[in-house]
């Protein structure tokens, strides 16, 4: 499998299947092997590119995770592969990522889906919204903010393996520097001429439908979709949900604007 360098950084990927192309980039318990069942599912419409951030999977690790020399991973895998009319799927903190990524490589992209995230985006009512979330998030397991108690208990074996994923990873939520940082505005977004999509579950656990709801209201042109019943790790626990909006964010990212 392909890897490039990015200042000494040498990063892991994968390209799978064939058609338009995806590019997942994953959040803070997960790797390229995340993607396990998206890629199973899309790789017959789409190339999928599953990637390694520096500090995850088989990428290289690195004395300090400053999060935003993520956006910078991503570039370098963007070129690399010479990825054009790319739609960007984040999860969680891989959605700011994703997003700043593109608004620093807008020809290459044709959106962007903020899976579970409003990607970073500094606006002074959003940015308390987040933050309330959040509070409210941290008062639970990390298990219980991520997987339904239900699916916990349904789904012994898959939700072992959930938890396994992150011990491939030498990178740790609590080592990761500027998640908050440096975010983009929505005015940024828009000069950019970056469509963004708005991807999340009913049952999210880490932040609330209502915000993601208000953030699609402010950000013009934006899509949304909110899932029935699913949570923050919905990509895992409901793929069938997930790659089923991924694929119609997709192909509506490709559409005109209203």
């Amino acid at each position: 499998m392909p890897s490039v360098d990015n200042n000494g950084i040498s990063l892991y990927y994968e390209v799978h299947g064939a058609g338009s192309p995806i590019l997942l980039v994953h959040g803070s318990g997960g790797h390229h092997a995340s993607w396990w069942q998206q890629v199973a599912a899309l790789r017959e419409r789409h190339t999928l590119i599953t990637i390694d951030l520096r500090g995850f999977g088989n990428s290289d690790g690195a004395e300090e995770y400053d999060s935003l020399e993520f956006p910078g991973d991503i570039l370098a895998v963007m070129e690399d592969a010479d990825l054009r009319d790319l739609v960007l799927v984040g999860q969680s903190i891989g959605a700011a990522a994703a997003l700043k990524a593109a608004l620093r490589a807008p020809e290459r992209v044709r959106g962007v889906i903020l899976g579970h995230s409003l990607g970073g985006i500094d606006h002074p009512e959003l940015t308390p919204l987040v933050k309330a979330d959040r509070a409210e998030a941290e008062k639970l397991p990390v298990i219980d903010r991520l997987l339904t108690p239900a699916f916990q208990r349904d789904q012994q074996a898959l939700t072992f393996l959930f938890t396994q994923m992150g011990t491939f990873n030498a990178a740790r939520m609590q080592d990761l520097r500027n998640l908050t940082t440096d975010g983009p505005t929505i005015d940024a977004i828009a000069e950019a001429g970056i469509r963004v999509a708005f991807l999340a579950g009913e049952l999210d656990a880490v932040i609330r439908p209502a915000t993601i709801e208000r953030a699609h209201t402010l950000v013009a042109g934006s899509l949304l979709e909110i899932v029935p019943g699913a949570p923050h790790s919905m990509y895992w626990e409901r793929p069938d949900l997930f790659n089923t909006a991924v694929a119609k964010l997709a192909a509506a990212l490709g559409e005109d604007s209203p």
